[in-house]
């Protein structure tokens, strides 16, 4: 006969929580000390004596640096901050361990105008007399990658790696054919006259209009004569010489770049090092001594930041980013305006640079935006320095400041306005099969995309459209001081480069965020500037570990999703953020 033996539930439950708690505990002990012996009492950051900087910018440069983790892909999603990069280069000019600038750019994805403004902060890197030295290597080079390298002193080249260079292109993809399989409907409404606010034509038309080919072979056009002048200066290359390489693709590999004069020569990789190692009186190729030029920007913009909220700063910059919204990821009103107050309400801070990039978004949203930087622009001078792109909603913010400031190939205006109501009742019908009906007390009780729009609906959201574009033209004829119908004769929807801009009247100045900067300190009179950027980064000590465990991370790694998908993805996030009538960019395009 066998004796069971009973075991109370609380002589194996209790022991097991009390074990889980215990373990956990040791964790976070562990994990503490680990951080304490990290971060606590951290030294200011610096380099070797005889460093080179090794500028590899790849991956996307936003504004802002951001890292956050992803658990999906169990690592670090990282952005470079343009303010990094140029206050970097700025330290960088003055820091007696730095011996020069190794560019190797691997995937830099910006726009032309960020490109401007990183040139032109390695420019004046070189003027401190130290050399700036440019690789290209990898499966193929782009040509913004090009553009970034053609500021150095010498630049080389793997011997078999591909180079393009064949101008300016863009593809626009046009969704109306794709709506009539499906029944579906999208009734367009745009302002009376807004002809060339061509976000809405992918809906109703199956290839571009007449006024959305115009305006961009234009900006293509300026954008790409900016560039060839760019180059051409640099290399000593006539722009004629330029178009003529891009047109006959007589560039396909570094190599053949060599016989136009685009590039130094070609060389493996040992041979540049060795280069390397002559040009700071380095014997071996061991002993050169590189640093990660992101990593050496980043921490010393976040320790002079750290230092600058220490004092009483003088001086805001304001960061704006992505479409404009009421609320969550973008440009939002709610977060901007709260900025904007706490400026304003700070006595110490005298002047306020606002920089944005951002196609535009709710209409709300950047009327509640427009409120602030009046208001402000009221008490203390608002600058305005504009990145790849402010257009539509980004202008409309943009537009009170006291001084606004662009790169030649920023894309602006876009003065416009437009609302799309779907029509579902086809689709969800011949497809699947269902119907609508309705009870209702008034005759517009029911608001429904099951239901088209009829005369007198089309009617009443047109007059609204057109409300919403009169105030957009008032409000840039106040802030520029420009007659209502000189604005609308530059407005309709239309996008325009900086330099197209400025002679219209919409932008003051040609110049990038350091530009913006100091305009904004000399126009204040001030004579000890502290410029505390907003908003202010909070990093946890857990990223900053995860940070450093990153940091050796092999550039060669892809991530788990596609760099294409994601760019998907945050398409549909943005679409889904559409509510109301917009004041966006008429279309999205990849200038490579």
């Amino acid at each position: 006969m066998t004796n069971k033996v009973r075991i109370s539930f609380g002589r194996v439950f209790w022991p097991s929580l009390l074990a889980s708690i215990i373990t956990l505990v040791l964790i976070v002990i562990f994990f503490s000390a680990i951080m304490g012996a990290l971060f606590s009492g951290k030294k200011p950051y610096t380099v070797k004596e005889n460093t080179i900087l090794h500028m590899k910018l790849s991956g996307n440069i936003a504004e802002a640096t951001s890292n956050t983790f992803e658990p999906s892909l169990m690592g670090i999603q990282s952005s470079t901050g343009l303010s990094d990069i140029l206050f970097g280069l700025e330290k960088a000019a003055d820091d007696d361990n730095v011996k020069g600038v190794f560019i190797e750019l691997s995937s830099a994805n910006c726009g032309y105008a960020t490109a401007t403004e990183i040139r032109k902060a390695i420019q004046k890197f070189k003027e401190s007399g130290k050399f700036v030295v440019a690789y290209l290597q990898g499966e193929a080079v782009a040509q913004k990658q090009y553009y970034i390298a053609s500021v150095a002193d010498e630049i080389y080249g793997f011997p078999s790696t591909v180079m393009e260079f064949g101008g300016l292109g863009a593809e626009l993809m046009f969704l109306k054919g794709m709506f009539d399989k499906l029944d579906l409907e999208m009734q367009v409404i745009r302002g009376s006259n807004n002809d060339f606010k061509s976000a809405v034509e992918p809906y109703f038309l199956t290839g571009m209009s007449d006024s959305s080919r115009v305006q961009v072979e234009r900006y293509l056009n300026d954008m790409w004569s900016e560039i060839k002048s760019t180059i051409g200066k640099q290399r000593n290359i006539s722009i004629a010489q330029l178009d003529a390489i891009a047109d006959s693709t007589k560039i396909r590999r570094t190599k053949d770049a060599i016989a136009h004069s685009m590039l130094d020569g070609v060389m493996y990789r040992d041979e540049l090092m060795a280069m390397l190692a002559e040009k700071t009186g380095v014997e071996d190729t061991d002993d050169l001594v590189l640093e990660t030029f992101e990593r050496y920007a980043k921490n010393k913009f976040e320790n002079q930041q750290k230092i600058n909220r220490g004092k009483d700063a003088n001086v805001a910059v304001i960061i704006a980013e992505g479409g404009v919204v009421k609320s969550g990821e973008g440009l939002s009103s709610n977060k901007i305006t709260k900025l904007f107050q706490e400026a304003r309400k700070d006595e110490h801070i005298k002047t306020i640079v606002f920089r944005i990039n951002s196609p535009g978004g709710s209409a709300l949203a950047s009327d509640e935006i427009w409120r602030e930087v009046w208001l402000t622009n009221q008490e203390k001078p608002v600058i305005v320095s504009m990145g790849d792109v402010a257009a539509s909603g980004g202008y409309y913010i943009a537009a009170p400041a006291t001084k606004i400031f662009a790169e030649p190939t920023t894309i602006t205006g876009s003065i416009g306005v437009f609302g799309v109501i779907p029509y579902t009742g086809k689709m969800l019908e011949n497809k699947l099969g269902l119907s609508f009906d309705e009870a209702k007390t008034n005759h517009r009780s029911v608001l429904t995309t099951n239901k088209r729009l009829n005369e007198e609906d089309y009617k009443i959201i047109q007059s609204e459209v057109d409300l919403i574009y009169d105030r957009f033209l008032e409000v840039v004829s106040e802030g520029r001081g420009m007659t209502k119908e000189a604005v609308n004769a530059v407005a309709r929807g239309r996008v325009w480069t900086g330099n197209d801009a400025k002679a219209k009247g919409l932008v003051d100045e040609l110049g990038g965020l350091s530009e913006a900067i100091a305009y904004a300190i000399e126009n204040s009179a001030i004579t000890d500037p502290i410029v505390e950027y907003m908003p202010k980064v909070k990093k946890e000590p857990w990223m900053e570990l995860l940070e450093a465990l990153d940091q050796d991370k092999d550039d060669s790694q892809t991530d788990a999703i596609p760099a294409a998908l994601l760019d998907y993805y945050k398409r549909v996030k943005n679409i889904e953020q559409y509510t109301g009538i917009q004041m966006r960019l008429p279309f999205e395009i990849i200038v490579r």
